[in-house]
């Protein structure tokens, strides 16, 4: 064989080998062509850590993401008073569509909220309802099917259609950007720098707000894993104190399409929550 033959033969392979290693080309597949379960990516979720996922729901798929049951406990806060309040949630949902190969949209509803307030001076007070209702947008600007790193955008907007006071009545929104990347020995980093726009606590007016969070995960064993997370929020507002929790959690992929967790949030400021443990079910279809 001559040369000029034995280039052509390296040259073909070396293209195959590449084609082959190139992701597919899902661009023509949108909420009304979906793409084919041949060619999902694995599924991602936006919980249960606090890190959002750069990556979003296949074209014409669904995804729900719930807490089954969540409960929340502070005391050790100063502006509390002395008061200790604790929060059960019921059931918040982030449902997921998936509108283009790198654009989803979701619909985060919190259908019941009960929160327990108990007073040294005033007593016990109780409130019950549905909670604020969330609009986001995910888009993913790259690493969504394949590559050692990902990124996105993700506005979002809260309206208030909270009951019994358990919101502040006031629309709000913000911009999260998730960024996640592939590190040696299996582990992962999750990062995500938010800005929010919140109203004052005064009602008078708005101010915005910095949250920063890192995450890293590995498996464990078998569809088994976990995540240890560092979290914190920074209001501008005058006098608002610093927010900062740890987190820790574990994930078991049932099958490729159902995703159950687990974890507890620790607040390492005062202002924070004291604790938060939760168990939760992401479903993909």
């Amino acid at each position: 064989m001559n040369r000029a033959r034995v280039s052509v033969c390296l040259l073909t392979t070396a293209t195959a080998a590449l084609a082959a290693d190139a992701p597919p080309d899902k661009s023509n597949y949108h909420l009304f062509n979906p793409t084919p379960p041949a060619l999902l990516r694995e599924m991602a979720t936006d919980r249960p850590d606090k890190t959002e996922s750069p990556y979003t729901v296949d074209a014409g798929h669904f995804q729900i993401e719930m807490d089954l049951a969540t409960f929340t406990h502070d005391r050790h806060n100063p502006d509390r008073d002395g008061k200790t309040v604790r929060t059960w949630n019921v059931a918040p949902i982030n449902f997921k569509v998936g509108l283009l190969n790198n654009v989803d949209a979701q619909f985060i509803v919190q259908p019941h909220t009960y929160t327990r307030t108990s007073d040294p001076a005033a007593g016990v007070t109780k409130q019950r309802g549905f909670n604020d209702f969330l609009v986001r947008v995910k888009w993913n600007l790259w690493g969504n099917d394949g590559g050692d790193t990902a990124f996105g955008l993700m506005p979002y907007v809260k309206l208030p259609t909270n009951q019994d006071q358990l919101g502040n009545r006031s629309v709000e929104g913000g911009l999260i950007a998730p960024f996640a990347m592939e590190l040696p020995a299996g582990w992962s980093l999750g990062a995500m720098p938010q800005l929010d726009i919140a109203r004052d606590g005064t009602g008078s007016g708005y101010h915005p707000e910095l949250v920063t969070t890192i995450s890293f995960g590995h498996d464990i064993v078998g569809d088994l894993a976990g995540y240890a997370e560092f979290f914190q929020s920074l209001s501008l507002e005058r006098g608002a104190p610093w927010v900062a929790t740890v987190d820790f959690g574990l994930t078991y992929a049932l099958t490729k399409n159902v995703q159950l967790d687990a974890g507890i949030n620790i607040g390492l400021t005062r202002a924070a929550d004291d604790w938060n443990p939760f168990v939760g079910l992401s479903w993909r279809f």
